[in-house]
């Protein structure tokens, strides 16, 4: 939820109005789409967040969340996978 600011501020950015700009519905990455059956379009530009992922340190085998920065993407932006 920490960024879901960025997210709306990005996607307004972009013309998509705040009714329809839906994190984690209808905002994805490019990989959760493709899983999804659908494919970003060629030429789109998202909107840039940061997650943290998991992690573990090769010497001591423990693990540890890092940040990560990924692109998210609006459904309107991609197209079903033929």
């Amino acid at each position: 939820m920490a960024n879901y600011p960025d997210i709306f501020r990005g996607f307004l950015d972009k013309g998509i109005p705040a009714q329809e700009i839906k994190p984690r519905e209808n905002i994805l990455t490019f990989n959760a789409w493709k899983a999804l059956g659908r494919t970003v379009k060629k030429g789109e530009h998202g909107v840039k967040v940061f997650t943290f992922v998991k992690a573990t340190n090769k010497e001591t085998g423990e693990e540890y969340s890092r940040p990560h920065a990924t692109t998210v993407f609006h459904i309107s932006q991609t197209n079903p996978l033929n």
